[in-house]
Formats: structure tokens, sequence, C-alpha cells
């Protein structure tokens, strides 16, 4: 099993997290194939730096996704996730989603916990998106300056230790989401010192990914997860340029043989 793991944010060490535990996640025999956006930011907080790293994942996926089984966007807030399952014919994931999928089987109020107050209003439009706002009990975040993004949670460890133990105590978090790729891997830390589950992103979705690879569901091909239909274009790398017409390509094949099936039921 072969899996694609994307930063959408410009970061090589919150790439480096990222890989360190998605290794630790991963089963035997899988592989792992890491990229970084070659543009954008250093992590994302707001809507338009989402648009700007869904962009530069979509980039990267339709460059590396040949010989991949499933493909990861390993940023909270799922950048481009949505999209992405329109086009490429192999399982998409992103931290947002696995997070929370992973959370309600371990209990019924949720708390997201950030490294700033400005990503709190597009977490929580992502998260009603998903539709589990109802399950969520709070999101937590840092208030101060974060210095290099790849050592949040190191540099702040004690901070989140208290935005944890605050969402529980005072919020009822039932589960705790460390969110975001830049604290990747701290939920090994802090285990055993709270009193609730504490789930990461990363970890979620390598396990996830490796089990719908397992379960070989099949790519969408009709309805409104199917692939675009092929129009003119103009401007795109020839990667992504490509991926759309490979993905019409799917859809008219499928199209035709249900076209051969129905005649042969006839």
């Amino acid at each position: 099993m072969r899996l694609l793991v994307i930063n959408p944010n410009i970061s090589t060490g919150v790439t480096a997290l990222i890989e360190a535990e998605a290794r630790r996640s991963a089963e035997p025999g899988t592989a792992l194939t890491l990229r970084t956006a070659p543009f954008g930011v250093a992590y994302i907080e707001t809507r338009f730096e989402a648009l700007i790293g869904a962009y530069a994942a979509a980039q990267l996926a339709a460059e590396d996704h040949a010989g991949h089984d499933a493909v990861i966007v390993a940023a909270f807030g799922d950048p481009g996730v949505a999209a992405l399952r329109e086009v490429l014919p192999v399982p998409v994931i992103g931290l947002t989603e696995s997070a929370l999928s992973t959370a309600l089987l371990l209990g019924r109020r949720v708390s997201v916990i950030a490294i700033s107050q400005r990503i709190q209003a597009w977490y929580r439009e992502v998260i009603r998106d998903l539709g589990q706002l109802d399950r969520l009990a709070s999101i937590r975040a840092l208030d101060q300056a974060l210095g290099r993004i790849d050592r949040v949670g190191d540099a702040h460890a004690d901070v989140l230790l208290a935005l944890c133990e605050r969402a529980v105590h005072e919020d009822g978090a039932e589960v705790l989401i460390l969110a975001g790729a830049p604290l990747a891997g701290l939920s090994r830390q802090l285990e055993g010192r709270l009193p609730v589950p504490v789930v990461d992103g990363v970890s979620c979705a390598v396990r996830q990914a490796q089990s719908l690879v397992r379960q070989r569901p099949g790519p969408a091909l009709a309805g409104g997860g199917a692939p675009p239909p092929l129009k003119p274009n103009a401007g795109l790398p020839d990667a992504m340029a490509r991926l759309l017409a490979d993905g019409a390509a799917r859809t008219q094949a499928a199209t035709r043989s249900g076209d051969r099936s129905d005649t042969s039921e006839q």
C-alpha cells in the first residue's frame, strides 16, 4: 500500500512532524510519500489561505497521485479534499473528517484545541459543513505569538495542556482533538495526563486511509461526486489538465458501459 501525504503549507518543518507521526501510525508494508506545497503560507488560519492551500494540494496531487492507493491532505480544515475527491481515482482523506469521525466513536461532546484565535471562525464553519456542529463542545486556542510553526507543540505544551483541561472541566468535552499538522504527535506527549481520550488528525487519517484502501470502495462516477465534465480550459499546469481529462474519460467509460448493460438487458 502506498499513501501520498500532502502538506498544503510551505513549512518543511511541519512536513517532518507529519511524516514522523504518519510513520508511527502506518502499518508494516505501508509506504509513504511526503510532499510540501511549493507555494503558499507557513500555516493556514483563514479562508483565503485555505483557498491557496487547496490549489497547492491539487497541484501536488495531480503531479504525484499515480502509483498511490490513497491521498491524505495533511492540514486541519481539509483544504481541497472534497474537490480532489471529484477528480482522483483513489480515496482522499482530510485531517478534520478523520479526527472527527474517530472522536465521535469515543464520546458525544468534542472539543478542538487549535494553535491560534484567528483560526476559530474557519474551523467552526468546516465542522458545521461536516454536519457535526451540534457535537462541538468548544474550540480552545492559543492566544500568543507562535514563533516557529514546527515547534508550537513543544514551545507551548503547558498552555495547550491547560486549554485541554479547560475544555474538559469547563466545556464538558468528552473527547479532545489536537487540530492541525503543527500539533502532530503531541497527543503522545499528553497520554495519561488528561481524563478523556485525545485524538490526533494525522494518525487518524493514516489509519482511515489504510482501511479505505483495503475496502476498495471505488471512485464516484455518477452524482455530485463524479468528475467534472470535459470542457475547454486554459492556463492550467499540464498535470492538472491531464487529471481533468482522465476524470472525464472515466465517467464517459462508465456511461458507455452502463448503456451496453441496459441494451443487453433489453
